[in-house]
């Protein structure tokens, strides 16, 4: 290996590696600041109002979607609560940001359902097709059993 070649006023040009493990640290840096800025972007206003009250368990909780209906003879009960974390900011983006919790019932049995990315939802009975609302996913989850009834849930055991 050869020293690190110097200028014509006695100085160092630093090495490649010197300078490629400089830019990896900044891009780290910059990477993890980037990454926890939404953590720190609180709005000030925010502070100063009160927090919301707390629902039971560790949020509190605001029902988005509600329905009771006899669909084809059958009855399908549907809710979609969104659980908001305690603590977090009261404004809209916390309950946008919350995932919510899905509950469908057709003749009193429970319908597993699934939210996807785009906010629409999915079930276990058509699970190939998704559906913007509960009532939606309810509906075509009854007109697919027709006569047939859902099964009861099965007990999950290790």
């Amino acid at each position: 290996m050869s020293p690190t070649p110097a200028k014509p006023g006695g100085t160092r040009i630093p090495s490649r590696r010197t300078v490629l493990r400089g830019a990896f640290t900044a891009a780290v840096v910059t990477g993890t600041a980037g990454a926890l800025l939404p953590l720190l972007d609180r709005d000030p206003a925010a502070a100063d109002r009160p927090a919301p009250a707390p629902g039971p368990g560790f949020g509190s909780r605001a029902t988005t979607e509600e329905f009771v209906e006899m669909y084809r003879g059958r009855e399908i009960r549907g809710t979609a609560t969104v659980v908001v974390p305690a603590g977090a900011p009261a404004d809209d983006r916390a309950a946008v940001a919350a995932e919510p919790v899905t509950e469908i019932r057709i003749d009193g049995r429970p319908l597993h359902v699934m939210r996807r990315a785009d906010g629409t939802y999915l079930s276990d009975v058509r699970h190939y097709e998704s559906y913007p609302t509960l009532r939606e996913t309810a509906r075509a989850a009854v007109d697919e059993l027709g006569s047939a009834r859902l099964a009861p849930p099965a007990a999950h055991r290790m």
